[in-house]
């Protein structure tokens, strides 16, 4: 695999990081909208969507090329 595929690959779960991320976010508030749901899953979606942001951290930071100062 070359770099430029790696990148490629990098790129695309980026994406799809971040569209779960959404996704999540969405649910999240329906979830308190409707008024009637589970302390436990509200906790358990926010915990998820809290490790995709750091999967997300993670992801562009090894996107982001190293450069010495």
């Amino acid at each position: 695999m070359t770099v430029i595929d790696e990148q490629e690959a990098l790129r695309q779960r980026l994406a799809e990081l971040k569209t779960e991320h959404r996704d999540l976010d969405i649910a999240i508030d329906a979830l308190i909208n409707s008024g009637n749901y589970n302390s436990l899953q509200l906790q358990r979606l926010k915990k998820r969507k809290l490790t995709l942001k750091d999967q997300i951290f993670l992801t562009e930071n090894a996107l982001t090329p190293d450069i010495i100062a």
